[in-house]
């Protein structure tokens, strides 16, 4: 169980983490917040940082630091969220790792398979893995709307005491479910961004609206599918995610609609955007190669074709060498691969 007298650290606080870390400072909770955009962390120091939901404001004064200020700080965490995109998890890792307690952990709330990367980093006796499911932008420093507010938000954790120890922390920000096999839910939750957060912000649109797009159902449903058997190949289950029942996810070949339909009725709302073309709109790489790209690598190494999320690769990675922008008629694009 979490001590009350714990130090925190949410690692990234973008969006989902300033969220998070909001959630746990409204509880009382000893919390430090790292982010490396240094706009937001003036933002912060000066003006606080106010989360807008749909219903309600939140506002905070964060303890928070530059990552170049990570080198000065002189007290051990005990527990330390990573939130930073996929790609950063090594380096993050790296960084925290000598700022954590001996029985500290180190919590990879993130997409991708990245808990691999933290337990490199910091000892495998000290990493846990964990799924979120938060919507959020944050478009301006120290200001966050949040689509998903705690009672809409969700988790999942390994179903041991490290976990535990995270999942009381979550339990502020959200819904907490245990998993006695993490890599899977990860893995499924993986299926899920395969299918959504790159093809729908390849056509610059908010998820609601690019799924109606001509072909686009069918070219996420695709996408998923083929996720769905590198990671069967790979040995991964199918545990329910999202709040879903074993029932829900008990015929194998339907799990991939259900969980798109449970992700759009539990947590899509309107002109919510998945965090690819937000980080596109930033001028930013995103995470396409620790979520497609990795169903595409592991499905050529398994024998297991993946045309759709080739097709959501090669598009994406046009869109990111300034070649095509995100738009609509990206659709023709991706949806030619399951034709």
């Amino acid at each position: 169980m979490t001590a009350s007298g714990e130090r925190i650290a949410i690692l990234g606080a973008g969006a989902n983490g300033a969220s998070i870390g909001a959630d746990l400072i409204a509880a009382g909770l000893d919390v430090t917040l790292i982010e490396q955009w240094p706009a937001h962390v003036e933002a912060m120091r000066s003006h606080r940082l106010l989360i807008r939901m749909p219903d309600r404001e939140v506002t905070v004064e964060p303890y928070v630091v530059h990552l170049c200020e990570v080198a000065e700080l002189r007290h051990p965490f005990d527990v330390v969220l990573v939130v930073m995109k996929a790609y950063d998890t090594r380096w993050a890792a790296e960084l925290i790792a000598p700022h954590i307690a001996d029985d500290g952990i180190v919590a990879a709330v993130q997409n991708g398979m990245t808990t691999d990367a933290v337990a490199a980093a910091v000892g495998e006796h000290r990493a846990t893995g964990t799924v979120i499911e938060v919507s959020a932008t944050m478009t301006e420093p120290g200001r966050v709307d949040r689509h998903t507010p705690p009672e809409r938000s969700w988790f999942a954790v390994d179903d041991d005491p490290r976990g535990e120890r995270v999942g009381e922390l979550l339990r502020h920000a959200g819904r907490v479910d245990m998993f006695a096999d993490i890599g899977s839910a990860k893995w499924m939750k993986l299926v899920s961004n395969a299918s959504v957060l790159v093809p729908t912000a390849a056509l610059g649109l908010p998820m609601l609206d690019a799924i109606r797009v001509a072909g686009m159902r069918e070219l996420m449903l695709a996408a998923g599918r083929e996720a769905l058997a590198v990671g069967r190949a790979r040995g991964h289950g199918i545990p329910p995610i999202f709040g879903l029942t074993p029932a829900d996810v008990a015929d194998e070949s339907g799990v991939v609609e259900t969980m798109l339909d449970a992700l759009y009725e539990r947590f899509v709302v309107a002109g919510a955007t998945t965090t690819v073309l937000q980080d596109w709109t930033k001028g930013r790489h995103s995470e396409v190669d620790d979520l497609n790209g990795l169903v595409v690598n592991e499905g050529a190494r398994l024998g297991i074709p993946t045309p759709a999320n080739a097709a959501v690769v090669e598009v994406a990675h046009r869109i990111e060498r300034g070649v095509l922008d995100p738009r609509p008629e990206n659709a023709a694009l991706l949806t030619s691969s399951v034709q």
